[in-house]
């Protein structure tokens, strides 16, 4: 029997190894006993998918054994942004949503996502709670499926676009029309993936162009290794933007709740910087105030930027199962987290790369500057900051080991930095004297330890980097 485990972000597995038809119908039936047992069954759930092998009928499996319990499902008739589905839940007064997606894994897995009725990530207890009455259900081998054609005569399946829903609500949030008219060059990357045609639909009708690569449904996601909006993986989008001459490319993941930035220069633009560009827009071009939620993973310059507006920012662990909590409780203008992932006020408690995206590029016209000329002018404003990752696989009985190494170690000091602190509520942190970090921790949603670092000291990075790998035992 496979211990279905939801990791910081969803249950993920390899097709037709773990993730197979009976798996998810368990984890559907589980889910459906939840919403029984907490009297969630009046108002159903959205199902959607993305363009990975087969997600379509993994998500037809999912509304049948919904239907089977008496649950409807508002099933999502075609590929959608993880964003896009989760706004659904609103407008449909859903108990919440159900995504088969595998976001920015490698294409032989996929995976199911669980969002509750205010359209944001499922409580850690909540996933708890589902984890164990997916466990029951295998053990009795019980699932209730009702077939796909019977459950729609009867009403208990219901198709929909979710698409009209939530472009009314972006025109609510952002006005497109200072970029559409800026006569921006945008080169946008949906890496095979659901963001496809979301740019140049939302851009078009003025000066601004946009053209997109990697848009078409491929589930192998050719010229990358996984669609990550990272370094490694736009090397095209990189490329491109030189040879188009691009103001800028967006990237947007598998499911499009993540967004990566390349600057006009065809220079990637990490992730925390991201962060601390969306953060001063939101402050300074919006004139917003209100507090910042990150993750432990994510940029100091937040909390710089936080001294200098007069806000509060609140840390919480790796996955939007927490930030996404956290936002609601404090009242958050934006909440994010290292790869990628960006929430704001007044929409969801969601990630959502196709929002990020179009807020960077209002930023760069209200600024009237490049992408380069904006990252400098945070520098400016917090310092020059640095970071960098290395993930390692690493089989489930290395894991103790490894574990036990990096418990028993107490630097005073890496790369010449000396340690401040150790916090070892998630993962391993080491804070540094400069207000930088070293993060050793485990994936919650893949067999790999990821090694983070951001420091001021840009000749510090690597060497950071191998002594979190050292710690770890590991090869540099």
């Amino acid at each position: 029997m496979t211990r279905i485990i939801f990791g910081t972000d969803g249950w993920r597995a390899g097709i037709a190894e773990d993730y197979t038809f009976e798996n998810v119908r368990y984890c559907a039936q589980g889910t459906a006993d939840y919403l029984k047992a907490t009297g969630q069954t009046e108002r159903g759930m959205v199902v959607g998918y993305d363009m990975r092998f087969r997600s379509e009928d993994f998500a037809r499996a999912v509304a049948e054994v919904l239907a089977g319990n008496g649950i409807r499902a508002h099933l999502a008739n075609h590929p959608s942004p993880t964003p896009v589905l989760s706004y659904a839940i609103l407008p449909l007064q859903a108990d919440g949503g159900i995504w088969i997606t595998a976001s920015h894994n490698p294409p032989t897995d996929n995976g199911y996502k669980l969002r509750s009725s205010y359209a944001g990530a499922a409580a850690p207890e909540t996933l708890t709670d589902v984890e164990a009455r997916i466990a029951a259900a295998q053990e009795s081998q019980t699932v209730h499926i009702k077939d796909y054609d019977a459950a729609r005569k009867e009403g208990l399946i219901a198709e929909f676009d979710p698409d009209p829903a939530y472009t009314e609500h972006l025109g609510q949030l952002i006005d497109v029309r200072p970029i559409i008219d800026a006569g921006l060059r945008v080169l946008a990357d949906p890496m095979w993936g659901v963001g496809q045609g979301w740019f140049p639909r939302l851009l078009a009708g003025g000066k601004t162009e946009v053209r997109e690569i990697h848009n078409e449904r491929n589930p192998l996601f050719p010229d990358m290794r996984r669609p990550e909006p990272i370094d490694d993986n736009l090397q095209t989008l990189l490329r491109t933007v030189r040879e188009w001459n691009a103001s800028v490319g967006l990237a947007t993941d598998g499911d499009a709740d993540r967004v990566g930035l390349v600057s006009e220069a065809g220079v990637f633009i990490n992730q925390l910087q991201v962060y601390a560009l969306l953060a001063f827009y939101l402050l300074e071009v919006r004139g917003e105030r209100g507090p910042l939620v990150k993750t432990i993973s994510t940029t100091s310059m937040a909390n710089k930027l936080a001294q200098r507006y007069g806000i509060d920012v609140y840390e919480t662990g790796v996955g939007f199962k927490y930030v996404a909590p956290e936002m609601l409780r404090v009242d958050a203008i934006m909440g994010g987290e290292e790869s990628g992932g960006f929430a704001f006020r007044g929409h969801i408690p969601e990630r959502d790369g196709i929002l990020a995206g179009l807020c960077l590029l209002d930023l760069m016209v209200q600024m009237n500057k490049t992408p380069s000329e904006l990252l400098d002018h945070i520098f400016g404003l917090v310092g020059a900051h640095y970071y960098d990752r290395i993930d390692r696989q690493m089989a489930a009985e290395e894991r103790p080991a490894v574990q036990a190494r990096i418990e028993q170690a107490e630097p005073t000091s890496l790369a010449g930095l000396k340690v401040t602190a150790i916090d070892k509520s998630q993962g391993f942190r080491f804070l540094l004297e400069d207000g930088g970090w070293l993060l050793i921790r485990f994936s919650g949603t893949e067999p790999v330890i990821r090694v983070y670092c951001e420091t001021t000291h840009s000749d510090k990075v690597q060497d950071l980097l191998h002594a979190g790998l050292a710690m770890a035992g590991l090869p540099v």
